[in-house]
């Protein structure tokens, strides 16, 4: 099938990303401008529109009303996703050669901005999930051991990154966390790319956002956690410890010179939307109708996972002996298509349009594939990565990016550095990052993680070839 016939193909019940629904959700100013002749907003940088990096214009308009409408000082729309807005965003901070502490479960895009600009990652380790393996959020007792450790370093570190929340909605209290850093003199920069709606500013039980936590930077998806077309995001600035210019022209390395004005669009109705007494009402309800699907879920029996962003619907499929993987393909058969297969679950995205059945549907597949897997026990728990609680790499990830490099089996790569970044996507968290060691215990996990991530670890793995510790 061509790209077009594939676009226009129906896929059963969405629940998967962007969390517009496949328009459903989509705001009406941006439903009423594609409903105009096919083309006619596709625009360049004229005097009256301008752009994200112009100071004139229609678009600079909408990106000062935008930040005072969130309470930040500054705001710009990005149409790379939050994938250049995070690495511009730590552009702005972070210089050649300096150290960032960040959590081991970054998206990939931040080590990849490492590499780029040599950047210095100092990765925390997190609280495992073994039971569903997955990451949680760390709480101050967590952070004050990091930093405690940080003691025994000669690492001096520039700024910090948060994710908040991550991939699957885990999310805990950021505000001591950002305070605790601000102590310090450092800047914190928090990937909110799943979490815009926190900061719809509605008092509807959800996490405070690093806006309201005093953060200096924030970076929304608006794909992912709003109503905005692929690609849209938003960089907020606030505070006096980041100089705005210096955003400004990170922001200008990473973006394309020639916007899509459709995006830059969407971006506005996106976050418009929300401060309309209408937007409101849509959001608070969907945010009740994801409760009460959740709830009434778990009284059908359905092992539901507690997160604290109720858009994610996390199904501990491990329980029944089955994986993610395999809970999938059985559901996309009989229409329902999530958005983040795993070993031990499987998370729908609810996003903002009604789910009018989904618990019906919900429960009768997920009956069906006990029957069919009656036979199978629960799937024993998961290994957390052998991971020091503070990692520095042992040489730097630019170096290691671009050294001279071999390719070996993984099972014979115990005591070389690693050349290149091992991370299944979704959800884009690096099991390896280029520049760090792999020792028995590490080797010996990724090969047990390449038996439940299917293609997604490769046999082979590139490492730096004059480089191997003795």
């Amino acid at each position: 099938m061509s790209i077009n016939s594939l676009l226009a193909f129906d896929r059963g019940r969405s629940l998967f990303l962007p969390a517009h629904g496949r328009g459903k959700a989509l705001p009406n100013e941006l439903k009423q401008l594609l409903k105009h002749r096919a083309g006619v907003w596709d625009l360049p940088e004229l005097p009256e529109l301008g752009g994200p990096l112009v100071s004139e214009g229609a678009i600079a308009r909408s990106q000062e009303s935008a930040a005072l409408g969130i309470g930040a000082k500054k705001g710009w729309y990005g149409i790379n996703g939050a994938t250049g807005l995070l690495q511009a965003a730590l552009f702005s901070i972070v210089r050649p050669g300096q150290y960032v502490l960040m959590p081991r479960n970054v998206h990939r895009s931040l080590i990849h901005a490492c590499a780029i600009s040599d950047l210095r990652p100092v990765l925390f380790d997190l609280p495992f999930k073994s039971d569903r393996g997955h990451f949680g959020p760390p709480d101050e007792m967590w952070l004050e051991g990091v930093l405690n450790e940080l003691l025994f370093t000669e690492v001096k570190i520039a700024a910090v990154v948060l994710v908040h929340p991550t991939y699957h909605g885990y999310a805990s209290d950021i505000r001591p966390l950002v305070k605790m850093f601000h102590k310090r003199g450092w800047p914190v920069l928090v990937d909110e790319a799943h979490g815009a709606h926190f900061a719809s500013g509605l008092e509807i039980g959800l996490p405070c956002s690093g806006l309201s936590a005093g953060a200096d930077l924030i970076v929304h998806s608006l794909h992912k956690s709003s109503t905005g077309l692929v690609q849209t995001a938003a960089l907020w600035l606030q505070g006096e410890l980041v100089d705005p210019l210096a955003v400004e022209r990170s922001v200008g390395w990473l973006q394309t010179s020639s916007p899509s004005a459709l995006l830059l669009a969407s971006c506005e109705a996106a976050l418009m939307e929300w401060r309309t007494s209408s937007g409101q009402r849509k959001l608070s309800a969907r945010i009740d109708e994801a409760r009460q699907i959740s709830s009434r879920l778990r009284e059908l029996g359905l092992p539901i996972l507690s997160n604290q962003d109720p858009l994610r619907l996390i199904l501990h499929t491990a329980l029944a002996g089955v994986s993610g993987f395999e809970a999938d393909d059985w559901l996309i058969a009989r229409g329902l298509i999530a958005e983040l297969p795993e070993p031990g679950c499987l998370t729908f995205c609810l996003g903002f349009a009604v789910q009018k059945g989904l618990v019906r549907s919900l429960k009768r597949g997920w009956e069906t594939l006990l029957e069919a897997n009656s036979y199978k026990q629960s799937l024993p728990s998961f290994v957390a990565p052998p991971l020091p609680l503070l990692m520095v790499p042992s040489i730097p990830c630019a170096e290691a990016w671009r050294s001279s490099s071999k390719s070996i089996p993984l099972e014979d790569s115990v005591d070389n550095i690693s050349a290149e970044l091992i991370c299944p996507y979704p959800p884009g968290i690096p099991l390896l990052i280029p520049g760090e060691v792999l020792n028995q215990s590490r080797v010996e996990w990724l090969l047990d993680q390449k038996n439940l991530w299917p293609n997604q670890i490769p046999n082979q793995i590139r490492v730096v070839s004059d480089q191997k510790l003795n």
